[in-house]
């Protein structure tokens, strides 16, 4: 019989910043792989080069995100019907 572990989970209140941080880190690792990419080709430097244009497109989109997202739920509360439950 394997046994598993429970794991604790974060309060709930903290949702609202752990989603756009979890969105900014995998959208920028994703978008300046992409970039990086094409501005430099496959090249032996381009793990390096990678990692210091995500961490620095991180540092900005996470922030954005704290700062836009509520403007951005309020716009698609207008556009969209609500979830019937």
């Amino acid at each position: 019989m394997t046994s598993f572990r429970l794991r604790r989970k974060l309060p709930a209140r903290y949702a609202g910043f752990v989603s756009p941080l979890l969105l900014s880190l995998l959208m920028t690792f994703i978008v300046s792989l992409i970039s990086t990419l094409k501005s430099l080709g496959l090249r032996p430097g381009l793990p390096s080069a990678w990692m210091t244009a995500w961490v620095l497109s991180w540092l900005v989109a996470f922030p954005t995100l704290l700062l836009v997202l509520p403007m951005v739920r309020r716009i698609v509360n207008w556009l969209c019907e609500p979830v019937a439950h």
